[in-house]
């Protein structure tokens, strides 16, 4: 019980480390075949990849037999697309009798060769194996040849086209495959345990023996085997680009840049590279500026303006009005006397609604002069002691009338009866 825990532990954690290993599959199996004659119509080339050879006669219905009397014999298996081939396994018919230079068999197999194509012609493939030592007492049954290629088919020939044949070499080309299979994997892997490639550049098969690509990485990956993702904030070919700034200092996708959960405040664009403009700030720039001195933008963060707020404006964001009767740069200036106790204009002072009583200017900060007093100073001071000015505000006068004139603004004379007596 303890070593079945142990076990399955172990290829649970063989699983985990080694998610990219494939073991080596029988890639010819039940594909379609072909070959150049064939003897009849259970005897198909198809009879050499249905997976039975357990009766190794000639007639037995499990072997594919080309007609007798050929000068050359092909057969060949289609995989179905190219694939990353390690060995060919083949048994040749024995007519289930000893294996040795009494079968009569061995003469037909002698002299064989294997190709792998990636077309149905041979001679666009590479020979991976051609029988030139064999003799009908140490031809093997069944054969393994390795064959480290890519390739989409695999073809078996012999021939009989040129005469004298070698001792013990059959006078006609005959194959009688019993079963081909073979084993590899599924391209794009490389090495004896069938390991997947890496991201190759423009998709090409890695080296299939040390899983190097030739041509260096897709976007996004680096290392030998391009099967490492760009890190460090990094994408792209080579990993040489660097992300912007995404939200939450998440790094960017590691192909192209862009950003998984939008930007950082005060950046934007698909790979969070550009910074807010057109007066705008803060996530996703939906944020308007407030007023920095000399039209200058703020900073696109967080809003704040680096050189101070036009005039009439104050806050860190420079969006917040002068109050209290303020107004100007940095709402160091004190309003005048606006009408009715109204602020006057948060930029410049002045009074939208006019002055107080005996206050004129565009900012209402001068009191009326020229002996006058009042709204808009239209009203005439009366005749004030010694010619002093009447109150701006009001006309009266501070120190009294002069000679002859009485009332709060000296503007009212004596009143005097004059009587005349005529004398006779």
């Amino acid at each position: 019980m303890m070593y079945a825990v142990v076990l399955l532990v172990f290829c649970i954690w063989l699983a985990l480390l080694c998610p990219s290993v494939q073991a080596y599959e029988n890639l010819a199996l039940n594909k379609p075949a072909w070959q150049s004659s064939t003897f009849g119509s259970y005897t198909g080339a198809d009879r050499a990849v249905d997976g039975q050879y357990t009766e190794l006669g000639v007639w037995a219905g499990q072997c594919a037999v080309s007609d007798w009397e050929q000068r050359t014999a092909e057969w060949r298996v289609d995989l179905g697309g190219i694939k990353n081939i390690h060995h060919v396994f083949l048994q040749y018919a024995t007519a289930n009798r000893v294996w040795d230079e009494n079968n009569v068999h061995t003469r037909y197999f002698l002299g064989f060769s294997v190709y792998i194509s990636n077309t149905t012609n041979k001679e666009d493939g590479v020979l991976c194996f051609r029988d030139t030592n064999y003799t009908t007492a140490t031809i093997p049954k069944p054969v393994n040849i390795t064959c480290p290629y890519h390739g989409r088919y695999v073809i078996y020939y012999n021939n009989r086209t040129h005469p004298p044949y070698p001792e013990g070499y059959s006078d006609y080309a005959w194959n009688v495959l019993c079963e081909v299979e073979v084993y590899g994997c599924n391209v794009y892997t490389y090495g004896s345990d069938c390991i997947y490639c890496g991201n190759c550049s423009g998709g090409v098969q890695c080296n299939h023996v040390t899983g190097t690509c030739p041509n260096g990485c897709d976007a996004g990956i680096y290392g030998d085997k391009c099967d490492l993702e760009c890190g460090n904030n990094t994408y792209g070919v080579e990993c040489k680009e660097l992300c912007g700034n995404c939200s939450n200092g998440e790094p960017c996708h590691h192909v192209d840049g862009t950003c998984p959960h939008g930007c950082d405040a005060g950046m934007y664009g698909e790979k969070c590279d550009l910074e807010c403009g057109n007066n705008t700030y803060g996530v996703e720039c939906k944020e308007m500026c407030g007023n920095c001195s000399n039209g200058e933008p703020c900073y696109h963060v967080d809003g704040t303006c680096p050189n101070g707020c036009e005039a009439g404006m104050y806050g860190d964001r420079c969006d917040l009005e002068c109050g209290n009767n303020t107004y100007g740069v940095e709402c160091k200036e004190m309003c005048g006397n606006c009408s009715n106790g109204e602020p006057c204009y948060h930029v410049d002072g002045t009074c939208p609604n006019g002055c107080e009583a005996g206050m004129y200017g565009e900012r209402c900060d001068l009191e009326c002069g020229n002996n006058t007093y009042g709204v808009e100073c239209k009203e005439m001071c009366g005749n004030c002691s010694n010619g002093e000015p009447c109150h701006h505000v009001d006309g009266t006068c501070p120190n009294g009338c002069d000679a002859g004139m009485y009332g709060d603004k000296c503007d009212l004379g004596n009143m005097r009866k004059t009587f005349s007596f005529n004398i006779f």
